[in-house]
């Protein structure tokens, strides 16, 4: 339904500027007109704003944002404040320009008659399809404070979550990038001195010196070459990952990769589990759940096989029947979701799960990064080994045929 934004005189003659949502011109005036107010001017708003659609990576909404907002809206909606002068409050204890605008003009809407949760559908780059609907969820069932604080809940759970893996990839990542910086630098500014003697004594070098000088020679005169290429490669790559084709191998690679491969599995099944059990429990029916989860998960192959479940459930057959047969699902999750099933207790099974791969997961993390730095000193020490071999063993023969 379209929304339209107004500017109006109430009846004390002071100016007013909102927005309604309506099916028409002719109804928005109407409905302004039952508010006793006189419109000055109405516009329909576009669908897709210019705001909207330069969303990008400077002005993306953090996820803790949206967890702040759910918790305070919650607080303030079961201390009876009313919705929109909750989000005007909101509007004044954000920080974020962009969410700022969001909220501020989700608080619009919701004036001018819009759900909350048609409103925030709108904003896709703030909240998401899962988010939506367990608020719309609240709506119906009349709980929207106890909705929120849920959906707060396992919003801080997914957040605290991502923190911890991001945290414990910190200093791995620190340290590789600090190899590669000082590598690249050592080649172009310190090897070519070094080496200069060398190739000024005539002297037949070992292979191991005559790769480390090319190499040097090449960053010396070609880098620009090599960031372009470099560039170039990481733009047709991530073209091609957003390709069916591409996402699918992406997706596919993922599950093979040594280590990586069981930390990717463990953060879908977090996801799908978590995801799930919330949905459910706020009594949205398993099919349209389903639905939302195939979406949430963010693995194609997951995605299908959800998608496929869906088909199962409405065939009236078990919810587990098309992971039982999955090689990429591990077989505890179909038998706890049949348990589930068969209780009638299947959210809480599945909010266990999330629970028990969520621990598994951070112990995956902690454990490749205890592997990661004693690699990364041998990677070093290799490294060392290389240009001792290279430069000072020729150094010290060069020398040893002077004398």
């Amino acid at each position: 339904m379209p929304v339209y934004d107004y500017k109006a005189k109430d009846a004390e003659g002071l100016t007013v500027t909102g927005a309604v949502e309506a099916p028409s011109e002719a109804v928005a005036q109407d409905t302004l007109k039952e508010r006793s107010l006189v419109v000055v001017a109405l516009r329909e708003r576009k669908r897709l704003t210019l705001f909207q659609s330069s969303l990008g990576f400077f002005n993306r909404v953090p996820r803790k944002d949206v967890v702040l907002f759910a918790r305070q809206l919650a607080v303030m909606i079961s201390a009876t404040v009313p919705i929109v002068q909750a989000l005007r409050i909101l509007v004044k204890q954000t920080s974020n320009i962009t969410f700022k605008i969001i909220v501020s003009e989700i608080a619009d809407e919701v004036d001018g008659g819009a759900k909350l949760s048609a409103s925030l559908a709108r904003y896709p780059q703030a909240f998401s399809d899962f988010f939506v609907h367990m608020v719309r969820s609240g709506e119906t069932t009349g709980k929207l404070d106890e909705t929120l604080n849920y959906l707060a809940d396992q919003q801080e759970k997914d957040y605290d979550l991502e923190q911890k893996i991001r945290g414990a990839m910190i200093y791995p990542s620190f340290i590789v990038g600090a190899m590669v910086i000082i590598g690249t630098l050592m080649m172009i500014f310190v090897i070519p001195k070094l080496t200069e003697a060398l190739v000024a004594g005539g002297a037949q070098l070992p292979i191991a010196t005559r790769l480390l000088i090319g190499t040097s020679s090449f960053l010396q005169n070609f880098w620009w070459l090599l960031i372009a290429v470099v560039g170039i490669t990481v733009s047709l790559l991530r073209v091609y990952m957003r390709t069916p084709v591409g996402r699918r191998q992406l997706d596919t690679l993922k599950f093979h990769l040594p280590v990586f491969g069981q930390i990717f599995q463990k953060i879908y099944l977090v996801r799908f589990s978590r995801s799930f059990s919330t949905l459910i429990a706020s009594g949205i029916p398993v099919t349209r759940a389903l639905e939302i989860v195939a979406d949430v998960i963010g693995n194609l192959l997951y995605k299908e096989l959800t998608i496929a479940t869906i088909k199962e459930v409405e065939a009236g057959n078990s919810i587990a029947t098309v992971f039982v047969q999955s090689k990429i699902v591990p077989p505890m999750l179909p038998q706890m979701m049949i348990v589930g099933e068969q209780t009638g207790k299947l959210d809480l099974i599945l909010d266990k799960l999330s629970a028990f791969y969520a621990k598994e997961l951070e112990n995956l993390v902690a454990n490749l990064v205890s592997i990661i730095e004693p690699l990364i000193l041998v990677i070093m020490g290799v490294a060392v080994a290389v240009i001792v071999m290279a430069i000072l063993l020729p150094l010290y023969n060069l020398s040893g045929a002077i004398q």
